[in-house]
């Protein structure tokens, strides 16, 4: 039987990038608006929170159990323990007030994360690579909010789109080299009255499509279909991971104030969300690969290409 929970007492303002470590049993997320990365210990219960210096896109696990923080336009390594932040990368926008927006890491230990335009459609937006020496590369461009970034199980599909579009796209992938195909169509939301937000892939690669203004999370099949539509309570559903024990459940974070367009007063607005029951389970996340780096920096400046 489908159930939904509240994982948390707390609400968040702009709820993102859920992520689910196997290695420490404990569930990674972040207030963008507020800039805190939060980690819960789902056994205990035990919560523990890092502040950043600007609004955070996104983040990723790491081999060298360090998090991958992508800020306005730095990417920067996040020590757990100690709370220190090391600069690996950093972007130069094309335009004014933009940041780095979401991300996932690929099947070979890549970050790709696309950033966005704040406060107007504009298609500014870019999708990068990033690797584990701080290289950074160009995939895509032309998007004016970046989401919906994920792969397929087997690493040949990266899933990517424009939420003012409220389209998602997909592009052939080739793991071995990061190097992508065209951008082709693959859903479009339009007909379920929201732009897709944060998406995340089940081990059967079904994509599960945040459904942001429905408040609603979608899955997908492999060919694009509709296959469920779950109705969570919530006015904004931002993202999902899946996560647990048994890679079970499906985590959503949401939000209360986006600081745009996007703000409630419903007292669930901005809650972490547990579904149980949905017979599917996920993937372990990849994590970047930086086992051998020290304080590494690369950059690529947009308006030189």
């Amino acid at each position: 039987m489908l159930r939904i929970d509240i994982v948390t007492d707390t609400r968040d303002l702009l709820g993102e990038s859920p992520l689910w470590d196997d290695r420490s049993g404990s569930l990674l997320w972040i207030d963008s608006r507020r800039r805190l990365v939060h980690r819960m210990q789902l056994a205990s219960g035990a919560r523990q929170q890092w502040p950043m210096p600007h609004e955070i896109g996104s983040i990723a696990l790491c081999e060298s159990g360090r998090l991958l923080v992508a800020l306005e336009r730095d990417v920067h390594f996040l020590d757990l323990g100690s709370g220190e932040l090391t600069a690996l990368a950093a972007v130069t926008h094309p335009a004014e007030r933009m940041r780095l927006n979401d991300g996932r890491t690929d099947r070979a230990g890549r970050y790709c994360v696309g950033s966005l335009v704040l406060g107007r459609r504009e298609p500014h937006g870019v999708l990068y690579q990033l690797q584990a020496d701080g290289a950074v590369r160009e995939l895509d461009r032309g998007v004016c909010v970046s989401n919906s970034t994920c792969f397929s199980p087997d690493g040949r599909w990266l899933y990517f789109s424009d939420s003012v579009a409220h389209q998602v796209w997909r592009y052939a992938y080739d793991t071995a080299t990061g190097a992508v195909g065209p951008r082709q169509s693959f859903i479009d939301t339009q007909a379920l009255n929201s732009a897709p937000d944060g998406a995340a892939v089940d081990a059967d690669g079904g994509l599960w499509v945040a459904l942001v203004l429905s408040g609603q999370l979608a899955r997908f099949t492999s060919e694009g279909a509709l296959d469920r539509l779950i109705d969570l309570g919530i006015p904004y559903a931002s993202c999902p991971c899946i996560g647990g024990e048994a890679l079970d459940t499906i985590y959503v974070t949401s939000i209360s104030d986006s600081g745009n367009m996007l703000r409630t007063d419903h007292p669930d607005a901005g809650a972490l969300l547990a579904i149980h029951g949905t017979g599917v389970r996920g993937l372990p996340e990849v994590r970047f690969a930086d086992l051998g780096t020290s304080r590494l920096t690369g950059a690529i400046d947009e308006q030189a290409i």
